[in-house]
Protein backbone atom coordinates (compact mmCIF):
# COMPACT_ATOMS: atom_id res chain seq x y z
CA UNK A 1 0.00 0.00 0.00
CA UNK A 2 2.86 2.55 0.96
CA UNK A 3 4.41 2.06 -2.85
CA UNK A 4 1.37 2.36 -4.12
CA UNK A 5 0.68 5.61 -2.57
CA UNK A 6 4.48 6.70 -3.25
CA UNK A 7 4.08 5.94 -6.81
CA UNK A 8 1.01 7.57 -6.92
CA UNK A 9 2.08 10.69 -5.94
CA UNK A 10 5.44 10.70 -7.83
CA UNK A 11 3.44 10.12 -10.69
CA UNK A 12 1.24 13.65 -9.34
CA UNK A 13 4.49 15.37 -9.24
CA UNK A 14 5.53 14.33 -11.98
CA UNK A 15 1.76 15.50 -13.95
CA UNK A 16 2.15 18.83 -12.46
CA UNK A 17 5.57 19.21 -13.62
CA UNK A 18 4.73 18.49 -16.96
CA UNK A 19 1.54 20.35 -16.81
CA UNK A 20 3.28 23.89 -15.20
CA UNK A 21 5.99 23.88 -17.83
CA UNK A 22 3.09 23.39 -20.87
CA UNK A 23 1.40 26.80 -19.39
CA UNK A 24 4.64 28.87 -19.15
CA UNK A 25 5.45 27.94 -22.58
CA UNK A 26 2.14 29.20 -23.60
CA UNK A 27 2.43 32.07 -22.00
CA UNK A 28 6.48 32.36 -22.91
CA UNK A 29 7.81 32.32 -19.69
CA UNK A 30 9.70 29.04 -20.08
CA UNK A 31 12.16 27.94 -22.89
CA UNK A 32 10.73 25.14 -25.31
CA UNK A 33 13.55 22.71 -27.25
CA UNK A 34 12.48 22.97 -30.83
CA UNK A 35 12.79 19.61 -33.10
CA UNK A 36 15.31 19.70 -35.85
CA UNK A 37 13.35 20.75 -39.77
CA UNK A 38 13.76 17.60 -40.73
CA UNK A 39 11.54 15.75 -37.59
CA UNK A 40 9.34 18.71 -38.18
CA UNK A 41 8.56 17.70 -41.52
CA UNK A 42 8.06 14.15 -40.90
CA UNK A 43 5.47 15.16 -38.71
CA UNK A 44 3.73 17.40 -40.75
CA UNK A 45 3.87 14.93 -43.68
CA UNK A 46 2.42 12.34 -41.78
CA UNK A 47 -0.32 14.05 -40.10
CA UNK A 48 -1.53 15.56 -43.90
CA UNK A 49 -1.48 11.41 -44.51
CA UNK A 50 -3.62 10.53 -41.60
CA UNK A 51 -6.28 13.48 -42.40
CA UNK A 52 -6.29 12.55 -46.31
CA UNK A 53 -6.41 9.05 -45.32
CA UNK A 54 -9.63 9.75 -43.10
CA UNK A 55 -11.01 11.91 -46.03
CA UNK A 56 -10.76 9.02 -48.56
CA UNK A 57 -11.46 6.06 -46.72
CA UNK A 58 -15.21 7.86 -45.66
CA UNK A 59 -15.33 8.91 -49.07
CA UNK A 60 -15.18 5.92 -50.86
CA UNK A 61 -17.64 4.42 -47.99
CA UNK A 62 -19.81 6.61 -49.66
CA UNK A 63 -19.38 5.51 -53.11
CA UNK A 64 -20.08 2.12 -52.06
CA UNK A 65 -22.67 2.29 -50.32
CA UNK A 66 -24.52 5.89 -50.36
CA UNK A 67 -27.07 4.65 -47.88
CA UNK A 68 -25.61 6.23 -44.61
CA UNK A 69 -28.32 3.99 -42.11
CA UNK A 70 -26.65 1.11 -43.77
CA UNK A 71 -22.99 2.28 -43.10
CA UNK A 72 -23.95 3.30 -39.76
CA UNK A 73 -25.22 -0.52 -39.25
CA UNK A 74 -21.96 -2.09 -41.32
CA UNK A 75 -20.05 -0.24 -38.57
CA UNK A 76 -21.51 -1.50 -35.62
CA UNK A 77 -21.08 -5.15 -36.71
CA UNK A 78 -17.38 -5.07 -37.22
CA UNK A 79 -17.24 -2.80 -33.99
CA UNK A 80 -18.71 -5.86 -32.52
CA UNK A 81 -17.10 -8.02 -34.12
CA UNK A 82 -20.49 -9.74 -35.80
CA UNK A 83 -20.48 -10.56 -39.36
CA UNK A 84 -22.05 -8.15 -41.63
CA UNK A 85 -25.37 -9.63 -42.85
CA UNK A 86 -25.91 -10.22 -47.14
CA UNK A 87 -27.90 -6.94 -48.28
CA UNK A 88 -29.12 -7.30 -51.76
CA UNK A 89 -28.24 -4.42 -54.06
CA UNK A 90 -30.31 -1.71 -55.05
CA UNK A 91 -30.13 -3.51 -59.23
CA UNK A 92 -31.25 -6.84 -57.66
CA UNK A 93 -33.82 -5.14 -55.38
CA UNK A 94 -35.28 -3.36 -59.03
CA UNK A 95 -34.95 -6.79 -60.95
CA UNK A 96 -36.78 -8.69 -58.11
CA UNK A 97 -40.24 -5.63 -58.64
CA UNK A 98 -39.56 -6.34 -62.87
CA UNK A 99 -39.76 -10.00 -62.16
CA UNK A 100 -42.78 -9.75 -60.22
CA UNK A 101 -44.72 -7.38 -62.03
CA UNK A 102 -44.01 -9.17 -64.94
CA UNK A 103 -45.55 -12.52 -63.85
CA UNK A 104 -48.79 -10.61 -62.65
CA UNK A 105 -48.95 -8.42 -65.74
CA UNK A 106 -48.24 -11.29 -67.57
CA UNK A 107 -45.09 -12.53 -68.52
CA UNK A 108 -46.12 -13.68 -72.51
CA UNK A 109 -47.24 -9.91 -73.31
CA UNK A 110 -44.66 -8.25 -74.92
CA UNK A 111 -44.76 -5.81 -72.16
CA UNK A 112 -44.09 -8.57 -68.98
CA UNK A 113 -41.55 -10.15 -71.84
CA UNK A 114 -39.49 -6.80 -72.10
CA UNK A 115 -39.85 -6.45 -68.07
CA UNK A 116 -38.47 -10.21 -67.77
CA UNK A 117 -35.41 -9.30 -70.10
CA UNK A 118 -34.42 -6.17 -68.29
CA UNK A 119 -34.75 -7.87 -64.93
CA UNK A 120 -32.18 -10.37 -65.99
CA UNK A 121 -30.02 -7.35 -66.80
CA UNK A 122 -30.48 -5.86 -63.95
CA UNK A 123 -29.75 -8.63 -61.91
CA UNK A 124 -26.52 -9.37 -63.34
CA UNK A 125 -25.37 -5.62 -62.58
CA UNK A 126 -26.31 -5.97 -59.13
CA UNK A 127 -24.26 -8.90 -58.76
CA UNK A 128 -21.29 -7.48 -60.36
CA UNK A 129 -21.95 -4.22 -58.47
CA UNK A 130 -21.78 -6.70 -55.50
CA UNK A 131 -18.61 -7.96 -56.64
CA UNK A 132 -17.01 -4.86 -57.20
CA UNK A 133 -18.05 -3.88 -53.51
CA UNK A 134 -16.34 -6.49 -52.12
CA UNK A 135 -13.24 -6.51 -53.73
CA UNK A 136 -13.33 -2.51 -53.27
CA UNK A 137 -13.43 -3.56 -49.35
CA UNK A 138 -10.78 -6.17 -49.23
CA UNK A 139 -7.89 -4.29 -51.61
CA UNK A 140 -8.70 -0.98 -50.50
CA UNK A 141 -10.86 -0.40 -47.87
CA UNK A 142 -9.28 -2.95 -45.43
CA UNK A 143 -5.66 -1.29 -46.16
CA UNK A 144 -6.74 2.01 -44.98
CA UNK A 145 -8.72 1.35 -41.94
CA UNK A 146 -5.49 -1.22 -41.26
CA UNK A 147 -3.10 2.09 -41.11
CA UNK A 148 -5.50 4.50 -39.27
CA UNK A 149 -6.47 1.92 -36.39
CA UNK A 150 -2.59 0.47 -36.24
CA UNK A 151 0.36 2.27 -37.39
CA UNK A 152 -1.35 5.52 -36.60
CA UNK A 153 -2.31 4.79 -33.15
CA UNK A 154 1.18 3.44 -32.47
CA UNK A 155 2.93 6.71 -33.94
CA UNK A 156 0.35 8.68 -31.87
CA UNK A 157 1.23 6.76 -28.75
CA UNK A 158 5.38 7.29 -29.35
CA UNK A 159 4.55 11.21 -30.12
CA UNK A 160 2.11 11.62 -27.47
CA UNK A 161 5.15 10.24 -25.11
CA UNK A 162 8.12 12.13 -27.29
CA UNK A 163 6.05 15.57 -25.78
CA UNK A 164 6.23 14.16 -21.70
CA UNK A 165 9.70 13.18 -22.47
CA UNK A 166 10.79 17.18 -24.00
CA UNK A 167 8.47 18.78 -20.96
CA UNK A 168 10.65 16.47 -18.17
CA UNK A 169 13.81 18.22 -20.49
CA UNK A 170 12.56 21.34 -20.08
CA UNK A 171 11.61 20.92 -16.29
CA UNK A 172 15.26 19.87 -16.06
CA UNK A 173 17.16 22.87 -18.04
CA UNK A 174 14.52 25.04 -15.91
CA UNK A 175 14.94 23.87 -12.43
CA UNK A 176 19.45 23.66 -13.34
CA UNK A 177 19.02 27.49 -14.50
CA UNK A 178 17.51 28.33 -11.34
CA UNK A 179 19.97 26.45 -8.92
CA UNK A 180 22.98 27.68 -11.43
CA UNK A 181 21.55 31.27 -10.78
CA UNK A 182 21.11 30.85 -7.01
CA UNK A 183 24.39 29.20 -6.56
CA UNK A 184 26.11 32.20 -8.34
CA UNK A 185 24.31 34.59 -5.88
CA UNK A 186 26.03 32.43 -2.69
CA UNK A 187 28.93 32.99 -4.01
CA UNK A 188 29.01 36.92 -4.24
CA UNK A 189 27.87 36.88 -0.04
CA UNK A 190 30.79 37.15 2.31
CA UNK A 191 32.28 33.79 3.44
CA UNK A 192 31.26 34.04 6.84
CA UNK A 193 31.44 30.68 9.10
CA UNK A 194 27.09 31.04 8.84
CA UNK A 195 27.45 31.09 4.71
CA UNK A 196 28.85 27.70 4.66
CA UNK A 197 26.26 25.17 5.08
CA UNK A 198 24.04 26.99 2.77
CA UNK A 199 26.52 27.24 0.01
CA UNK A 200 27.33 23.32 0.01
CA UNK A 201 23.19 22.75 -0.28
CA UNK A 202 22.75 25.10 -3.27
CA UNK A 203 25.74 23.68 -4.89
CA UNK A 204 24.41 19.92 -4.27
CA UNK A 205 21.41 21.11 -5.56
CA UNK A 206 22.68 22.38 -8.56
CA UNK A 207 24.40 19.15 -8.82
CA UNK A 208 21.32 16.83 -8.62
CA UNK A 209 19.77 18.86 -11.13
CA UNK A 210 22.86 18.05 -13.55
CA UNK A 211 22.08 14.48 -13.15
CA UNK A 212 18.55 14.96 -13.62
CA UNK A 213 18.81 17.37 -16.97
CA UNK A 214 21.74 13.92 -18.04
CA UNK A 215 18.90 11.47 -17.42
CA UNK A 216 16.29 13.55 -18.99
CA UNK A 217 18.61 14.31 -22.27
CA UNK A 218 19.07 10.25 -22.78
CA UNK A 219 15.04 9.81 -22.67
CA UNK A 220 14.55 12.42 -24.97
CA UNK A 221 16.96 11.58 -27.47
CA UNK A 222 15.72 7.61 -27.22
CA UNK A 223 12.47 8.36 -27.30
CA UNK A 224 13.13 11.12 -30.27
CA UNK A 225 14.50 8.85 -32.54
CA UNK A 226 12.10 6.05 -31.75
CA UNK A 227 9.48 8.51 -33.03
CA UNK A 228 11.72 9.07 -35.73
CA UNK A 229 11.92 5.72 -37.39
CA UNK A 230 8.03 5.59 -37.19
CA UNK A 231 7.34 8.77 -39.07
CA UNK A 232 10.31 7.73 -42.18
CA UNK A 233 7.69 4.45 -42.25
CA UNK A 234 5.34 6.61 -43.77
CA UNK A 235 6.94 6.63 -47.08
CA UNK A 236 6.42 2.53 -46.32
CA UNK A 237 2.97 3.69 -45.92
CA UNK A 238 2.32 5.82 -49.37
CA UNK A 239 3.84 2.82 -51.66
CA UNK A 240 1.42 0.47 -49.90
CA UNK A 241 -1.59 3.05 -50.69
CA UNK A 242 -0.33 3.12 -53.73
CA UNK A 243 -0.60 -0.50 -54.44
CA UNK A 244 -4.13 -0.75 -53.23
CA UNK A 245 -5.25 2.38 -55.08
CA UNK A 246 -4.05 0.63 -58.45
CA UNK A 247 -6.05 -2.43 -57.17
CA UNK A 248 -9.21 -0.47 -56.54
CA UNK A 249 -8.73 0.95 -60.07
CA UNK A 250 -9.12 -2.21 -61.76
CA UNK A 251 -11.87 -3.46 -59.19
CA UNK A 252 -13.64 -0.29 -60.89
CA UNK A 253 -12.49 -0.57 -64.74
CA UNK A 254 -13.57 -4.46 -64.03
CA UNK A 255 -16.93 -3.09 -62.77
CA UNK A 256 -18.09 -0.55 -65.33
CA UNK A 257 -16.84 -2.81 -68.37
CA UNK A 258 -19.33 -5.58 -66.70
CA UNK A 259 -21.84 -3.12 -66.72
CA UNK A 260 -20.99 -2.09 -70.62
CA UNK A 261 -21.42 -5.22 -71.54
CA UNK A 262 -24.59 -6.11 -69.66
CA UNK A 263 -26.27 -3.11 -70.87
CA UNK A 264 -25.01 -3.35 -74.99
CA UNK A 265 -26.60 -7.15 -74.66
CA UNK A 266 -29.92 -6.10 -73.23
CA UNK A 267 -29.83 -2.92 -75.55
CA UNK A 268 -29.57 -5.54 -78.66
CA UNK A 269 -32.20 -7.97 -77.06
CA UNK A 270 -34.16 -4.70 -76.89
CA UNK A 271 -33.63 -4.04 -80.17
CA UNK A 272 -34.57 -6.99 -81.98
CA UNK A 273 -37.63 -7.40 -80.02
CA UNK A 274 -39.47 -4.07 -80.62
CA UNK A 275 -38.75 -4.64 -84.90
CA UNK A 276 -41.43 -7.58 -83.82
CA UNK A 277 -43.63 -5.71 -81.53
CA UNK A 278 -43.98 -2.65 -83.79
CA UNK A 279 -43.50 -3.91 -87.34
CA UNK A 280 -42.58 -0.73 -89.65
CA UNK A 281 -40.15 0.94 -86.69
CA UNK A 282 -36.55 0.40 -86.86
CA UNK A 283 -34.08 -0.94 -84.86
CA UNK A 284 -32.73 1.16 -82.32
CA UNK A 285 -34.02 3.09 -79.44
CA UNK A 286 -36.19 6.13 -79.25
CA UNK A 287 -34.63 7.79 -75.81
CA UNK A 288 -31.63 9.70 -76.33
CA UNK A 289 -28.68 7.87 -75.11
CA UNK A 290 -25.04 8.80 -74.64
CA UNK A 291 -22.35 8.76 -76.98
CA UNK A 292 -20.18 5.87 -77.50
CA UNK A 293 -17.14 5.33 -75.14
CA UNK A 294 -13.86 7.14 -77.09
CA UNK A 295 -11.25 5.34 -74.99
CA UNK A 296 -11.43 2.27 -73.16
CA UNK A 297 -9.08 1.20 -69.70
CA UNK A 298 -5.91 -1.04 -70.82
CA UNK A 299 -7.67 -3.32 -69.24
CA UNK A 300 -10.66 -3.48 -71.54
CA UNK A 301 -9.89 -4.80 -74.78
CA UNK A 302 -12.01 -4.68 -77.88
CA UNK A 303 -14.43 -7.00 -77.30
CA UNK A 304 -16.29 -5.33 -74.26
CA UNK A 305 -16.40 -2.25 -76.37
CA UNK A 306 -17.75 -1.59 -80.36
CA UNK A 307 -14.59 -0.55 -82.04
CA UNK A 308 -16.17 1.01 -85.34
CA UNK A 309 -18.99 0.91 -87.65
CA UNK A 310 -19.83 -1.32 -90.27
CA UNK A 311 -22.77 -2.32 -92.45
CA UNK A 312 -23.25 -5.66 -93.98
CA UNK A 313 -23.20 -5.81 -97.09
CA UNK A 314 -21.66 -2.57 -98.33
CA UNK A 315 -18.38 -2.48 -99.73
CA UNK A 316 -15.39 -0.77 -98.50
CA UNK A 317 -15.41 2.75 -97.43
CA UNK A 318 -14.99 4.39 -101.12
CA UNK A 319 -16.88 2.31 -103.13
CA UNK A 320 -19.60 2.58 -100.21
CA UNK A 321 -20.31 6.34 -101.16
CA UNK A 322 -20.22 6.10 -104.37
CA UNK A 323 -23.47 2.75 -103.59
CA UNK A 324 -25.45 5.18 -101.23
CA UNK A 325 -25.80 7.85 -103.60
CA UNK A 326 -27.00 5.46 -106.11
CA UNK A 327 -29.12 3.84 -103.37
CA UNK A 328 -33.17 5.05 -103.48
CA UNK A 329 -34.58 5.45 -100.24
CA UNK A 330 -37.24 3.10 -99.88
CA UNK A 331 -40.93 3.89 -100.70
CA UNK A 332 -41.94 3.48 -97.02
CA UNK A 333 -40.30 3.83 -93.74
CA UNK A 334 -38.46 6.62 -94.02
CA UNK A 335 -38.57 8.59 -90.88
CA UNK A 336 -37.76 12.21 -89.75
CA UNK A 337 -35.31 12.44 -86.70
CA UNK A 338 -33.33 15.01 -84.42
CA UNK A 339 -29.54 14.51 -84.17
CA UNK A 340 -28.63 14.59 -80.18
CA UNK A 341 -24.83 14.94 -80.24
CA UNK A 342 -22.09 16.12 -82.88
CA UNK A 343 -20.97 13.70 -84.97
CA UNK A 344 -17.59 13.70 -86.96
CA UNK A 345 -17.56 11.59 -89.66
CA UNK A 346 -15.04 8.82 -89.86
CA UNK A 347 -14.87 8.20 -93.50
CA UNK A 348 -16.70 9.80 -96.82
CA UNK A 349 -19.11 6.45 -96.29
CA UNK A 350 -20.61 8.23 -93.19
CA UNK A 351 -22.86 11.46 -92.68
CA UNK A 352 -21.53 14.30 -90.17
CA UNK A 353 -23.79 15.56 -88.32
CA UNK A 354 -24.93 18.52 -85.59
CA UNK A 355 -26.70 18.59 -82.62
CA UNK A 356 -30.69 19.57 -82.84
CA UNK A 357 -30.68 19.23 -87.13
CA UNK A 358 -33.49 17.24 -88.61
CA UNK A 359 -32.78 14.64 -91.04
CA UNK A 360 -34.13 11.64 -92.90
CA UNK A 361 -33.16 8.47 -91.69
CA UNK A 362 -34.17 4.60 -93.17
CA UNK A 363 -32.65 1.36 -93.10
CA UNK A 364 -31.51 -1.03 -95.99
CA UNK A 365 -31.30 -4.53 -95.74
CA UNK A 366 -28.34 -6.24 -94.02
CA UNK A 367 -27.85 -3.25 -92.06
CA UNK A 368 -26.36 -3.41 -88.68
CA UNK A 369 -28.84 -2.30 -86.38
CA UNK A 370 -26.47 0.03 -84.67
CA UNK A 371 -26.48 2.00 -88.44
CA UNK A 372 -28.75 4.14 -90.09
CA UNK A 373 -29.46 5.79 -93.74
CA UNK A 374 -29.31 9.48 -93.30
CA UNK A 375 -30.22 12.75 -95.72
CA UNK A 376 -29.80 16.41 -95.97
CA UNK A 377 -30.62 17.84 -98.90
CA UNK A 378 -28.06 16.00 -101.33
CA UNK A 379 -25.62 14.15 -98.82
CA UNK A 380 -26.01 10.73 -97.97
CA UNK A 381 -24.28 8.57 -95.25
CA UNK A 382 -24.81 6.58 -92.42
CA UNK A 383 -25.36 8.14 -89.29
CA UNK A 384 -24.82 5.58 -85.47
CA UNK A 385 -28.50 5.08 -84.23
CA UNK A 386 -27.66 6.40 -80.71
CA UNK A 387 -26.70 9.64 -81.69
CA UNK A 388 -30.62 10.37 -82.91
CA UNK A 389 -33.68 10.39 -81.47
CA UNK A 390 -36.49 9.41 -83.45
CA UNK A 391 -39.55 11.83 -84.20
CA UNK A 392 -42.13 10.45 -86.91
Amino acid sequence: MDFNMKKLASDAGIFFTRAVQFTEEKFGQAEKTELDANFENLLARADSTKNWTEKILRQTEVLLQPNPSARVEEFLYEKLDRKVPSRVTNGELLAQYMAEAASELGPTTPYGKTLIKVAEAEKRLGAAERDFIHMASINFLTPLRNFLEGDWKTISKERRLLQNRRLDLDACKARLKKAKAAEAKATTVPDFQETRPRNYILSASASAAEQELRVAQTEFDRQAEVTRLLLEGISSTHVNHLRCLHEFVESQTTYYAQCYRHMLDLQKQLGSSQGAIFPGTFVGTTEPASPPLSSTSPTTTAATMPVGPSVAGLAPPGEAALRLEEVAPPASGTRKARVLYDYEAADSSELALLADELITVYSLPGMDPDWLIGERGNKKGKVPVTYLELLS
